[in-house]
């Protein structure tokens, strides 16, 4: 990043015409000598060495997969990252999710004109993971900017379901699904702000956990929106879902999101209590979408009769403001923040304390003179953001921002009833992934028709887990306990004692 240079005059015009204003030479004067000692304390800080962590543990730069050991398109960058031997990990091999800082090694966020840049931080969770004896075995794919829940936008390519090649794996955290769900690495980190976890969990017989909004450190991830953006794991199965949370979870003392932030929980320990005596509410608002597939609603309401018919109590229950709230307060708080997070603040957004990568930063500013190579996804969220921005000012993100405690509230409300809330995770399975010469509309509407019931959870930060629950015509079918806050060990009792019932792929 060049030095900070005082502003000329045509510099501070520029800048005023941008905001509307139309000031006299004179006036511009008078703010460059005015603003003088601020200048001077912005170059101040170029003297100043940045604020961050040191990197704890040795690695090289990784390696580019060849075409042959990446099949899937799901690795972007492998690597054989370790930390500390022994530890609740040991052996364990995990990726990441190719939005998550990891020092020395690339990141690009699935955009073509990052491709290369390297962060020089780790985030909190990948030093989690290598002092607990894991192994960071590389970057998973994600798509475009993370902006996508399916797995067709990312610069390097589709990822393939490993279930039926051709199909979604969902997204955004598409290949930490499909590097799971085809075995070649046991864990994974997945990001969650629309249903990024759940979705490819749900399309690819997974586990896929979002937790409590805050429980894991954000730091040194790139963010969508701060008030939505989740980090959680995505295992082969629940065991291991527990154990890598356990792992994850806790403040860190820099993520200023987490100040309330519970003791953290042994989950494992929750896993062979059973669901005697659980009461699990099926949300009656989250089947029968117009776009649901009527043996996927059919395979998650045996599920709901499994649960009782291994002790739980399971009854209907309504929530309507999952339907009449749940995805319009999502959209504008997501939609709004589109543009200020990832263009004007060049990927890492602003408004809370905490550690800033700046080495991530100065590279997504590079954005400019990229703009119309973005996924279709990103191009025309960020137009939307502009208009609603410039338009209306932000009234519907403020407005969306009220009223998520009412739909908060009616979930909680639910949950006063009930232990757990049961539902699809998405009302449709995997679908095909769209052509080269797909339209923009088949495009996003591929990449969006899977969040309808995943994402008024992100708004309300409650946690949330898919497991598998059966197939048909070879795509497995998710279906999602939602729990209270920071009840995480609760939705693992239920999810451990549902795996243990059978083998899914013959419910």
């Amino acid at each position: 990043m060049p030095p900070f240079e005082k502003p000329s005059v045509a510099d501070l015009r520029h800048a005023a015409e941008q905001l509307g204003m139309k000031p006299s030479d004179e006036y511009l004067a008078l703010t460059q000598s005015i603003i003088a000692p601020l200048c001077a304390a912005y170059a101040a800080l170029d003297a100043v060495p940045d604020e961050k962590p040191a990197v704890k543990y040795p690695r090289d730069g990784g390696r580019k997969p060849s075409p042959e050991e990446n099949k899937l398109g799901a690795w972007y960058v492998k690597t054989s990252l370790k930390g500390k031997p022994g530890g609740k990990l040991a052996g364990r091999r995990v990726a990441l999710k190719d939005n998550i800082c990891l020092a020395g090694v690339p990141m690009m966020v699935g955009a073509g004109f990052l491709d290369g840049s390297v962060p020089d931080i780790d985030a909190t969770i990948v030093n989690r993971i290598l002092d607990e004896g894991g192994e960071i075995a590389g970057k998973a794919v994600c798509e475009y900017y993370c902006v996508s829940g399916g797995s067709h936008t990312s610069s390097t390519g589709p990822v393939q379901n490993p279930r039926k090649h051709g199909h979604t794996t969902g997204g955004s955290s598409s290949g930490s699904a499909a590097l799971v769900a085809s075995g070649e690495v046991p864990m994974a980190i997945g990001g969650d702000q629309a249903g990024s976890i759940r979705i490819p969990a749900a399309y690819c017989g997974i586990v896929g956990m979002k937790p409590t909004f805050g429980l894991v450190p954000y730091t040194g991830i790139g963010p969508l929106e701060i008030t939505l953006d989740t980090a959680g794991p995505m295992t082969a199965n629940v065991a291991d879902n527990a154990l890598l949370l356990e792992v994850l979870a806790g403040p860190d003392g820099l993520d200023s999101r987490q100040h309330q932030v519970p003791r953290v929980d042994k989950y494992t320990e929750a896993l062979k209590q059973g669901v005697t005596g659980l009461r699990i509410g099926v949300l009656k608002e989250g089947f029968g979408h117009p776009n649901a597939e009527a043996d996927v609603d059919a395979k998650v309401r045996e599920a709901a009769e499994r649960f009782k018919s291994l002790g739980a109590i399971v009854e209907s229950v309504s929530v309507p403001e999952h339907l009449s709230l749940g995805f319009p307060v999502w959209a504008a708080i997501r939609g709004d923040a589109a543009c200020v997070t990832l263009l004007e603040m060049n990927g890492f957004g602003l408004g809370y304390e905490g550690l800033y990568p700046l080495s991530a930063i100065e590279a997504g500013m590079k954005w400019r003179a990229h703009a119309d190579e973005f996924a279709d996804t990103l191009k025309i969220a960020t137009i939307l953001s502009k208009y609603t921005l410039d338009r209306y000012g932000g009234h519907y993100y403020g407005k969306a921002q009220n009223l998520r405690r009412r739909l908060r509230a009616s979930y909680d409300a639910a949950l006063r009833t009930y232990d757990l809330l049961l539902l699809p995770t998405t009302v449709m399975k995997a679908t095909p992934i769209p052509g080269p010469d797909a339209s923009p509309q088949e495009i996003t509407r591929r990449s969006w028709e899977g969040t309808r019931n995943t994402s008024p959870f992100n708004a309300t930060g409650h946690p949330a887990i898919s497991i598998p629950c059966g197939m048909e015509d070879g795509l497995p079918i998710g279906v999602m306990l939602v729990g209270r806050h920071w009840d995480e060990r609760t939705i693992y009792r239920a999810s451990a004692a549902f795996e243990r019932s059978g083998d899914w792929t013959g419910f």
